[in-house]
Order: C-alpha cells, then sequence, then structure tokens
C-alpha cells in the first residue's frame, strides 16, 4: 500500500478545498452552502463552479456567499469538468467534493481532516452519505465493483446501523461527498473529462486501486443527500449506459476480464433486454443510446486502457478483495 502525505502537510493557506459543481439548483445549493457555513472545522475554502447557470445562482452567490469562490463557466460542461475547473484553482492539500445537493452535517469536515492526519496510508476518503428525506437511511457508504463489471453504492436504501458504522477499507468514493489527497491526483490525475458525468469517479477509484492507494471509509462524516435533485433520470440513465461499458473496458484489468468475462457481457444483455422491455419510457431508451454510445467508446477507452493497465502496480488479489460491497478491517491492509 502507497503512503501519501498527510491532509495538512503542504504549506497552503487552506489546508482544505471543497470543490462544488453547480448547474440551475439555486435553492439546493443556498442550503448546501449554510451548512457549511455551520462546520465545526473553519480553515477550509469552498470554490463553486458555476455551469453557466440561468436560474440566478450566480447572484445568489455574490449577494449571499462573498465567502464562497466561484468559477464561472459560460455553459454546462457536467459534473467531470466542472470539478476540474474548480480544482485547477483550488490550494487545499485535501482536494473535497460536496454535490451542490447536499447538507453535511456541522462536524463532517472535521471528522475528514482527523480521519486524514490519522490514516497516512489512506489516499481518499468515502463519506456516510444519508438520504435528506430519509436521514436513518442509506444513500451510499463507500462504493464497490460487482465482479459483472456493474458499480454500486454500500447499503444503497437500507436502514443505517451498526453494519455501516465500521470504518475500514472500500473500493471507492461516493463522488457525490468525498475526499481525495491533493498527492493522489498528482499521482494518478483526476476525473476523465470525457466520461462527463456519472462513473468519472469509479473510474478514477480503479486507477487508484490499481496503482496501491487505498480508499478509507470514514462513516463519523455525514452527509444528507437529496439525490439526483438536479440530475438522474434521464440523463443518469444515458450516462450510466455508456459509462458503465467505458469503464470496463478501460479499468478492468485482463486476469479479472480473462475470468468474468461472461458475467460482465451477460450483465450488459440483461441491461439491454430490460431497456427494451420498456422502450416506451423515456429513461429506458436514454440507457438504450447510452449502451450504443458506450460501445462506440471502445476504441477510444482501449487506448485510454493501454495507459491504465501499463502502470498497474498493485497486487491484483488485493483489488478483488476490496470490489464488494463490504468493508476491509484496518488491520487486514495496514501495514
Amino acid at each position: 500500500m502507497k503512503e501519501l502525505p498527510a491532509a495538512g502537510a503542504a504549506e497552503t493557506p487552506n489546508p482544505v478545498s471543497v470543490l462544488i459543481p453547480t448547474w440551475n439548483g439555486k435553492d439546493i445549493l443556498r442550503s448546501c452552502l449554510d451548512s457549511l457555513a455551520q462546520q465545526t472545522f473553519k480553515d477550509f475554502e469552498v470554490i463553486v463552479a458555476e455551469n453557466g447557470s440561468t436560474d440566478g445562482t450566480a447572484e445568489m452567490l455574490a449577494q449571499e456567499f462573498a465567502w464562497v469562490r466561484i468559477v464561472a463557466l459560460e455553459r454546462n460542461l457536467g459534473f467531470a469538468r466542472g470539478v476540474q475547473a474548480a480544482y485547477d484553482v483550488a490550494r487545499g492539500a485535501l482536494i473535497v467534493l460536496l454535490n451542490n445537493d447536499t447538507e453535511a452535517a456541522p462536524t463532517w469536515l472535521a471528522e475528514l481532516v482527523a480521519a486524514a492526519n490519522d490514516h497516512p496510508e489512506a489516499a481518499s476518503f468515502a463519506c456516510k452519505i444519508l438520504l435528506h428525506q430519509d436521514r436513518a437511511r442509506l444513500h451510499s457508504a463507500g462504493d464497490y465493483y460487482g465482479l459483472d463489471g456493474v458499480p454500486g453504492n454500500r447499503g444503497v436504501w437500507e436502514p443505517d446501523g451498526p453494519t455501516f458504522s465500521e470504518r475500514g477499507w472500500v473500493f471507492g468514493a461516493q463522488g457525490a461527498a468525498c475526499a481525495y489527497r491533493r498527492s493522489l491526483l498528482e499521482a494518478i490525475g483526476f476525473f476523465d473529462e470525457n466520461l462527463v458525468s456519472y462513473c468519472e469517479d469509479v473510474d478514477l477509484s480503479w486507477r487508484a486501486n490499481l496503482q496501491g492507494y487505498r480508499c478509507l471509509y470514514v462513516p463519523e462524516a455525514r452527509v444528507f443527500h437529496h439525490v439526483s435533485a438536479t440530475g438522474g433520470g434521464v440523463l443518469a440513465s444515458y450516462y450510466c449506459g455508456r459509462n458503465f461499458i467505458s469503464v470496463a473496458v478501460k479499468d478492468i484489468p485482463g486476469p479479472f476480464w480473462r475470468r468474468y468475462w461472461m458475467r460482465i457481457i451477460g450483465q450488459q444483455l440483461v441491461i439491454a433486454f430490460q431497456a427494451l422491455r420498456n422502450f416506451r419510457g423515456e429513461a429506458a431508451r436514454a440507457r438504450l443510446r447510452g449502451q450504443i454510445a458506450g460501445l462506440a467508446s471502445i476504441p477510444a477507452m482501449l487506448r485510454k486502457r493501454r495507459v491504465v493497465q501499463g502502470h498497474v502496480t498493485a497486487d491484483l488479489a488485493q483489488v478483488e478483495k476490496l470490489m464488494g460491497p463490504w468493508v476491509l478491517p484496518l488491520d487486514k491492509e495496514r501495514h
């Protein structure tokens, strides 16, 4: 396992940068920023990537949140490019992502920073993300990646409880609320902007795992998520349809493909069949269009695959242990 500097190691004006991409979500963004103003940890900057909203978001930010740094984009460039635009001006050693449709518990940042300082062997950090409308139920307790090539959120829709209160290693962090060390991003790069939205966090998790970097689940760092308040629906169906295929082609290592190719291809056929059965629905048609776009992206993803697989340094047996919807205890991975 590779070890990276602790969160506050870099001499920066703020050791933590919170990046929030937004598009036409003025009122829900206001709630998000209000929750950041209540954080018990104070030494952080907030950068909002404003993706050309038409609902008065820019004016609201200027009038009500003078302490927020704004990166104004001319049009909606999607999640990955919005995050990159904010990251380009960020100064923190710990890069924290937050969706605009979330509210953070007051101790959220304090818990993330404490975990980063306590665990230098961790390169990224997954939060406990609960449903805003039902705060006893989960949206994500970290990400996993199925052997059928389909990513998922640990604990999604399940009641919170002891199973999801254990700190430990997971495959990756849900991009709605998570943290990455800057040193990790400098080593492996940030989001693949060609993915646009959805699964860009899964792709980053793959690249990190394949180079021996690990993600720590921090259940004490709690965020409440409205879930697709400014996305989802047809948009999510299309990009998930496309990016499930793109990420599988780009990131799944050869030994896993040779072992699980029937599961991976079979699951894509199941997804296509289900979409065809529901073809009258707009989301189902979007999923099919996404799958077609995913197949069309294979040549480009194969070119990217050569780079990703050329940098594999991790023990793939250890990577496979991290792929399931569980937490590996700290003592199982720490050296």
